[in-house]
């Protein structure tokens, strides 16, 4: 058991989910000695990026993933000695509007801690000490900091309550006559964790042309997977990054940009993390009220009436894409001059 107030602060989808909950962690850490962050596995990256945190424990978790492993015994027996040996003073469990915090709710309270909040709908029983309601139209950092508050925790003096990253960055390496990093340019960023969030790939590589003749520098980023997209959208006037950063990487290139081009997807909230403005190629399929980029000039593009809207789709229920293949290179363009004016 580690000395001092210690508490357990539980997020378990991916990078998106988690930056927004940086000023959540902010809260909790002015409150306590030991803040351990409890992510999923594509999370976890993202939450050792976020101020507060002293400590990532990866968890795979069955009721929360959309690509969900089985339920195990083992696996839950596992996490839960895990948590009884941190023996942390309370738990703070942060989920989605559309998910319950009670399955692990029940795993925290068998492993014997004493005090857990969470929002929820459902009735806790004796699963929650604080069961908070919220306004689910909130930006899901205000929701997230609104359960801190809650609890108890509040931000300390001077933080503004915007996302954040650990600061310095870490230096983007490239050989010398490589790609030009320095600041200035805009990032086109055409992937997306979810294929229903995604710009058409044939869209973004007219961006990528029309942005280049007004006179912009352009980056192509994206991950591992995502390197064809990369190459085809950065075509000869782009400059292709497609898995070539971790993370931590594609936060320093996201803070030299004057601006990104992005989907409602995990890089919109690390641009708005560093502070970048954003052009948001957003989808309806769930609410831009809640998940648009927080804290920084943007413009959002995408038809928000399409039929789409508010279905939570992954995969686009209506042929031909409508809500984003109607956004055109020339919108991309006007909105980054937009957003870099502002």
């Amino acid at each position: 058991m580690v000395s001092g107030r210690t508490v357990l602060v539980a997020r378990l989808d991916s990078v998106g989910d988690v930056l927004v909950q940086g000023p959540l962690v902010r809260a909790v850490a002015a409150g306590a000695d030991r803040v351990v962050f409890l992510a999923g596995p594509a999370g976890a990256e993202a939450a050792r990026l976020l101020p507060g945190v002293d400590e990532v424990w990866t968890w795979a978790c069955p009721w929360i993933l959309g690509d969900p492993p089985p339920v195990g015994a083992d696996d839950l027996a596992a996490l839960t000695e895990r948590v009884r040996a941190l023996a942390p003073d309370e738990a703070v469990v942060s989920t989605s509007f559309h998910q319950s915090p009670l399955p692990l709710a029940l795993v925290l309270r068998t492993a014997g801690v004493p005090r857990i909040s969470a929002i929820s709908v459902d009735y806790p029983g004796s699963l929650l000490d604080v069961r908070h309601r919220v306004d689910d139209d909130l930006p899901e950092p205000e929701r997230a900091l609104s359960l801190a508050r809650a609890a108890g925790f509040d931000l300390p003096a001077g933080d503004d309550g915007r996302l954040a990253v650990h600061r310095p960055l870490p230096p983007v390496a490239h050989e010398p006559g490589g790609p030009d990093l320095s600041p200035g340019y805009t990032v086109l960023h055409p992937g997306a964790s979810v294929p229903a969030r995604a710009w058409p790939a044939a869209r973004c590589a007219e961006a990528v042309e029309a942005l280049a003749d007004a006179g912009h520098r352009v980056l192509v980023t994206g991950g591992p997977g995502e390197r064809a997209l990369t190459a085809a959208v950065a075509g000869t006037r782009g400059t292709d990054l497609g898995g070539a950063l971790s993370l931590a990487e594609l936060a320093a290139v996201l803070d030299g940009a004057a601006a990104v081009v992005v989907g409602n997807t995990g890089p919109a909230h690390l641009a708005a993390a560093v502070g970048t403005p954003v052009v948001s190629l957003f989808s309806p399929v769930v609410p831009a009220a809640r998940w648009a980029p927080y804290g920084v000039p943007t413009v959002l593009l995408g038809d928000q009436d399409a039929p789409c809207r508010l279905t939570r789709a992954r995969e686009c229920p209506v042929p031909g894409h409508p809500c984003l293949a109607s956004v055109t290179a020339a919108d991309v363009v006007a909105a980054v001059e937009k957003v870099i004016a502002a």
